[in-house]
């Protein structure tokens, strides 16, 4: 049986290539992530809370020697030094209501790819939402190839739960993710949801993670006993 620890321990993503699932619908995302070469060296890589963008920018920064920053945290005298690695910028549309972080991305922009180097560019939705008032830099984003992660299927599903228990280092009984595939709301937002409320109810219960607790949080059905797990 499962063993539910009594104390909680922080959650720790693992951000390694293997620790991402491939799925049909991330193939054509770990794919271009992978390439050697993007069309203009330049890459906007988009998709849902949750789907994956910042474990792929980790992979692709590990293989490249790239740099990774937010989109927010951007500083206009860190570009010259930030435009001699490969970078990846994230959560790019945060930054729409801020000319001075838009003004610096588009330094970013130019000089990295002056510099013959990789740029990757994140966001939920795809490029042309972004609606960045700078015009030069929105243009310059359409402009980037756009590769999109789409909504998970049961395999990726799956997986993304399996990993989520496992970053919180938790051991659910075998037929609680088959469950949650079924019955949760099809998004990798709701999967990182229904772990953490699974992790905190189990914990403050002392419980163990089964399958009549993930019944009782979906409120799918009565939770029935334990000896049924």
């Amino acid at each position: 049986m499962a063993t539910q620890l009594s104390f909680d321990l922080p959650s720790k993503t693992a951000l390694g290539r293997g620790d991402f699932f491939v799925s049909p619908a991330n193939a054509l995302a770990v794919a271009m992530i992978s390439a050697t070469s993007w069309p203009g060296n330049k890459l906007v890589l988009s998709g849902p809370a949750g789907a994956g963008k910042t474990h792929l920018a980790h992979v692709w920064a590990a293989e490249t020697g790239g740099r990774i920053v937010q989109a927010a945290a951007l500083r206009f005298d860190d570009v010259p030094e930030l435009a001699q690695s490969p970078v990846a910028v994230e959560d790019v549309p945060l930054i729409s209501a801020d000319p001075e972080q838009q003004k610096t991305l588009f330094h970013l922009h130019n000089l990295v790819l002056a510099e013959g180097r990789a740029l990757l560019m994140t966001g939920r939705a795809a490029p042309k939402q972004w609606h960045l008032p700078l015009a030069d830099l929105q243009s310059r984003v359409e402009g980037a190839h756009h590769v999109a992660l789409d909504a998970p299927d049961d395999a990726l599903l799956g997986a993304v739960l399996a990993k989520l228990f496992t970053d919180r280092q938790l051991n659910p009984g075998p037929d609680v993710i088959a469950y949650l595939v079924k019955h949760m709301d099809r998004s990798f937002e709701a999967a990182s949801n229904i772990v953490t409320e699974l992790d905190h109810v189990a914990l403050s219960e002392k419980r163990d993670i089964t399958r009549s607790l993930a019944v009782r949080l979906l409120n799918a059905e009565p939770e029935q006993s334990d000896a049924c797990d």
